[in-house]
């Protein structure tokens, strides 16, 4: 597949789940086209559409490895989401690595990630936390700040406070996750 070809692919009306995964299974084969796809996802957070974001997702979902070649454009790129469509899968990716990072340990992810990198994803799961945006990206977003707080140990009481105040007013599957990573804290004695 060409660049050129992924682009026609994600810019040709609403793509469905199946096509999301023939193009996946096609992704898989060509690992240097994640970073074409994630600049798609750059370019479609402007239009508002998410073809690329939930490729990408899916593509990372089997493939996690493939961002690692490009991480450093991937977290610059953080900050730059608006688009809800766009920021709830990234954040999901984001929550994959840090599960690849802290919780499974994997070597290859521990050495190609630096701590700049890592807080910035911090800043982008604060944001997306506090903002006001659908749940799902925030339940990834705490997730994400659960682990990256056994690294940066200021992150956990920020963290508490946060779910603590939002609580209430959060979706049902919010407060499941909330209570959960408030039940974690309380373990490690935030």
């Amino acid at each position: 597949m060409t660049k050129e070809e992924l682009h026609i692919s994600l810019n040709s009306g609403r793509i469905s789940k199946s096509q999301i995964d023939v193009l996946v299974s096609q992704l898989e084969k060509e690992p240097q086209l994640a970073r074409i796809l994630f600049d798609e996802v750059l370019l479609e957070n402007k239009t508002g559409t998410f073809n690329a974001s939930w490729t990408f997702d899916h593509l990372m979902r089997k493939k996690l490895v493939y961002l690692l070649p490009f991480f450093e454009t991937f977290v610059n790129g953080l900050s730059k989401l608006e688009s809800e469509s766009c920021i709830r899968p990234i954040a999901h990716v984001c929550e994959m690595v840090c599960e690849a990072y802290f919780k499974k340990k994997d070597p290859v992810f521990i050495q190609n990630i630096t701590d700049d990198q890592l807080e910035k994803i911090l800043t982008s799961c604060f944001d997306w936390l506090i903002g006001p945006m659908n749940m799902a990206p925030k339940v990834f977003a705490m997730t994400s700040l659960y682990y990256l707080g056994l690294k940066f140990g200021w992150v956990h009481p920020e963290l508490k406070l946060v779910l603590e105040d939002s609580y209430a007013s959060g979706s049902t599957g919010y407060k499941n996750r909330a209570k959960k990573t408030l039940d974690k804290l309380a373990k490690i004695g935030i």
